[in-house]
């Protein structure tokens, strides 16, 4: 290995560690330091010192990118996110030339299947009306279909999504998803639907996963007519980005019946704020984020970044480069 190759000037390579916030993490600069003792690591938690270091990295380690400094970012030949999205630098995509962009994909793929799986299994359920029933310490008993006479529907079968297709496919579940190449089968996946498809996954469909990354292809994609389309015994999952739903449609539809209920680990703005309906619908569960969120998070994330960083000096392809023409 060695350690210069990997820049032009034939300089050690410098790693820009960002995560701003009082709450700052010196944890990944403190691996990098300790693993690779020759390269030089600058960490910044808020813009001054972000400001002040970011023309002099060759490598950002950051969990969004932060477009307001990319004109002084020189030297900047590859970002790493710690997100599977990478959504934060679309605004510049169109300017970044050959920085290479790479993702913490396939991390978060089980147990956000977990999460799902899950959610579905409450809302089949209704576990939230049996909460309420025993805080009244009232007994209501009632019959339920098994899950596998339901169907789910994924949309987007990127790595989470197909994660999310086999564990409901082990739950003996009939499937069904989209994605952009439907050239390929993919395992668990009974049909597969391409964008225009989009109408008659609905239509099939007990409950809908979202799961699509953030592009602007799809931004508002499910709103009042996909909602009606779902009809009034299917469930919403968004473990997507709050932008993929229109919020206030989807409110609508909720207090109206159109759908039976909603699992909403994303929103338009997070933190949700505390006036939102959203927390007091009674067919609604409301989690803060955190579908995608496995224990010892850094830790995972580090090693993908160890891995891609070591071929990053070997100048060997990385794993996990995003395409940001397509967004992911």
């Amino acid at each position: 290995m060695t350690q210069t190759s990997a820049t032009a000037s034939g300089d050690a390579v410098t790693v820009l560690v960002y995560f701003p916030g009082p709450q700052h993490d010196e944890r990944y600069s403190a691996w990098i330091r300790e693993r690779y003792p020759a390269l030089r690591v600058l960490s910044a938690n808020d813009a001054a010192s972000l400001d002040r270091y970011v023309a002099e990295a060759d490598v950002l380690l950051a969990q969004h990118f932060p477009v307001e400094v990319f004109d002084k970012a020189r030297r900047l030949r590859w970002f790493q996110s710690t997100n599977a999205g990478v959504d934060s630098i679309f605004p510049i995509r169109d300017r970044v030339g050959d920085l290479t962009v790479t993702s913490a994909r396939g991390m978060h793929g089980e147990v956000i299947a977990d999460f799902v799986m899950a959610g579905i299994t409450m809302m089949h359920w209704d576990f939230p009306r049996f909460m309420r029933e025993q805080t009244r310490r009232e007994w209501h008993a009632r019959g339920v279909a098994p899950l596998a006479e339901r169907v789910l529907g994924v949309v987007g079968l990127g790595s989470i999504g197909t994660a999310i297709a086999r564990r409901a496919k082990g739950a003996g579940m009939t499937v069904v998803g989209s994605k952009r190449d439907v050239t390929q089968s993919v395992a668990g996946v009974d049909r597969l639907f391409p964008p225009t498809g989009l109408e008659e996954l609905l239509q099939l469909s007990d409950f809908v996963v979202l799961a699509v990354p953030q592009v602007p292809e799809t931004t508002g994609l499910i709103g009042r007519e996909q909602l009606r389309l779902m009809g009034d015994t299917a469930f919403l999952v968004n473990i997507a980005r709050g932008s993929v739903c229109v919020e206030g449609e989807l409110i609508d539809a909720l207090r109206a019946g159109t759908i039976a209920g909603a699992l909403l680990d994303v929103f338009e703005r997070e933190p949700l704020p505390a006036d939102s309906p959203l927390w007091s619908m009674p067919n609604v569960i409301v989690t803060p984020h955190t579908a995608g969120y496995p224990s010892n998070y850094d830790a995972r994330a580090f090693e993908i970044f160890g891995d891609n960083l070591q071929r990053f000096l070997d100048n060997k392809s990385l794993r996990n480069v995003v395409d940001l023409r397509q967004g992911y």
